[in-house]
């Protein structure tokens, strides 16, 4: 607490004040921060030796009505939460700001990829994305580590990828465009070799139409979106057992019923759908639920992620804990060891997150 104070107080009063009505978004904190460091170090920070937060891009002419009314209620909110020890720029300075942590931001998260906080590392946001990078961005407390996953020669490009590798490239560029306005090209991108694998059709004795093929990956983005709403709404709120949990759990079931009359369970969106069942199960403590998910998910994730994916990593993590936590020690530890050996290469060996999963693996 004493350590972090400078920028805690801030917030700390606030927080005492409104007590549970003290509720502003990741960006907003995070923003509060960046404006703080920048009364007290004028000069470069230690994480701006290549690139200022000043210099960031914005991309504030490409800003839809949408996004820039959603940075108005970011800056509201920052005004409305942090009056008493923040000195505010103007409107427009402030509405800049929020466009550049929007497109620079890091989102943290732990071992299992689960979502821990936001952060800015300047110098790491040099970085352009890839679908197939060469380098993992991991973190380690406060620090960001970047680890190399290729062969990369003197004088080649440092790549990373700013978003989920799993899907087919059109999702891959809408997202994309949607968040960092811009189109990718890398070799992943031109030749699409990969997007057949991701988008398995049912081998019938009937094969379904190409226009049933596309009203199913249409019904599947939809169902998507949905689901994350749904999540993003109430499902944060939810307690195990309740109504809500077992209607996410539904919406899943009902939808890969729905899918797998077309697809192959290898295909993404099935595979995206049983991601959230097998996280509803998690969280209702169903782990044989999880587990069946799980089994399902790991193979086709280890053929259409890169090399040494932190997704795949963080899912034989979850298989090896689960299986522990039934008794099934030899599947166990075989999961941990994959997870490991991944981990090894994308976090490097001595990071506290090993240490933690070879103490398991003592204490079983």
């Amino acid at each position: 607490q004493k350590e972090d104070w400078p920028m805690h107080k801030l917030e700390c009063s606030a927080m005492c004040a409104f007590g549970q009505n003290w509720n502003p978004s990741e960006t907003v904190r995070l923003t509060a921060r960046i404006l703080a460091k920048q009364k007290t170090h004028p000069e470069r920070t230690q994480s701006e030796k290549l690139l200022g937060v000043k210099e960031f891009e914005s991309h504030l002419d490409k800003l839809d009505n949408e996004k820039r009314e959603l940075i108005q209620n970011d800056i509201a909110a920052l005004h409305h939460f942090y009056s008493k020890h923040l000195e505010y720029p103007d409107n427009a300075a402030l509405v800049v700001l929020f466009a550049q942590v929007n497109c620079n931001g890091f989102t943290i998260e732990d071992e299992e990829l689960s979502h821990l906080g936001s952060a800015i590392f300047p110098d790491v946001a040099l970085m352009n994305h890839s679908c197939c990078p060469n380098v993992i961005v991991t973190y380690k407390g406060t620090l960001a580590e970047v680890r190399a996953v290729k062969e990369i020669e003197p004088g080649e490009e440092v790549f990373t990828s700013y978003i989920d590798l799993l899907y087919p490239t059109e999702d891959r560029n809408d997202r994309l465009r949607d968040s960092y306005f811009f189109n990718c090209d890398c070799r992943e991108c031109m030749t699409k070799e990969k997007d057949k694998e991701k988008l398995e059709i049912r081998k019938l004795n009937d094969p379904p139409s190409a226009e049933t093929v596309r009203d199913m990956i249409k019904y599947a983005r939809n169902v998507i979106e949905e689901f994350r709403r749904a999540k993003h709404y109430k499902y944060i709120l939810c307690l195990p057992l309740t109504p809500l949990a077992c209607e996410l759990l539904e919406i899943c079931e009902l939808s890969l019923d729905k899918m797998g009359a077309v697809f192959e369970d290898s295909n993404v969106y099935m595979l995206h759908m049983m991601y959230q069942a097998m996280g509803v199960c998690l969280y209702v403590q169903d782990w044989e639920g999880a587990l069946r998910y799980g089994q399902k998910i790991i193979r086709p994730y280890s053929k259409h992620y890169p090399s040494y994916s932190l997704n795949v990593a963080s899912m034989w993590l979850k298989l090896g804990r689960l299986y522990m936590a039934l008794e099934n020690r030899t599947a166990g530890v075989k999961a941990l060891k994959r997870a490991i050996a991944i981990m090894e290469v994308a976090h490097g060996k001595d990071h506290p997150y090993i240490s933690e999963i070879k103490k398991e693996l003592e204490d079983h």
